[in-house]
Formats: C-alpha cells, structure tokens, sequence
C-alpha cells in the first residue's frame, strides 16, 4: 500500500527542535501525539541497533501520548539492519495497542529489503518532500 506524495504530519518547526529519545542519540522524537514520528537525522542505523532497548521506549512514548500510528522517517539512510525490521514489525503487534507503522522516504535498497521480506504489506511506504513541509 504504498503512498505517494504523502503528507509529513509535522511542521517544518518541528524538525529542528527534535529530540533524543534514548541516551545514545541515535533516534529522534519529531513528532508525537496521534502520528508519532520519529527518524534516524539521515544517518545509517549500525548494526548494533539495540531493538529491545528501543521497543521500550518508543513503546512507552506511543502509549503516553495516545499515538494510533507511528512514522519513521528513513531519508538519508541507506541499509536497515534486522533488529530494525524486527522492530517495526513487533510495533504492529503490541497488545492492547493497535498501530499504523509508516516509513517515510526509504532509500531503493531499504524498499528492495521491505519487498523481499513482505514487510510492505504491514507498513505503508510514503514519499514525503520534507522541504515543502510549511
């Protein structure tokens, strides 16, 4: 279900006051409320990604701020490793809390390895311009 020229539900303010969501810095909070968006500032995700420590805390961040969907935008990041994928799809599972996952403008490869392991048909893949955010 992929979707074309989708809107980012934040505002170009937002971007530029995103935060950390854990201590490592890796991931960022750009967004929350019912669309929760969260990316990666363009960098390539290490293969050490630690999904459970990540489960956690975004976990709790959707549950606290009442999200029903949950973005992540990927511009700028080349590979994904496996626990990240693991992890998007333990997002569309969590008990009690039923969640829409987004990937916001994957790279060729990450859409090949989204194809390849049927994961485009849980998430929809959007492509956004985020400079024609207003």
């Amino acid at each position: 279900m992929p979707s074309e020229d989708a809107e980012l539900p934040v505002s170009a303010e937002d971007l530029t006051q995103q935060y950390a969501l854990t201590e490592d810095g890796l991931l960022k909070v750009y967004s929350v409320g019912p669309v929760t968006v969260l990316g990666f500032s363009g960098k390539d995700i290490p293969s050490e990604f630690n999904v459970a420590h990540y489960r956690a805390a975004i976990a709790d961040l959707l549950k606290i701020n009442h999200s029903t969907t949950v973005a992540f935008d990927v511009t700028g990041v080349q590979l994904v490793p496996s626990g990240l994928l693991g992890l998007l799809v333990s997002l569309t599972r969590m008990p009690n809390h039923p969640l829409k996952v987004q990937i916001f403008n994957p790279s060729l490869d990450v859409r090949e390895v989204l194809a390849i392991t049927k994961l485009n048909r849980m998430i929809e893949i959007c492509e956004v311009n985020v400079g024609e955010i207003p």
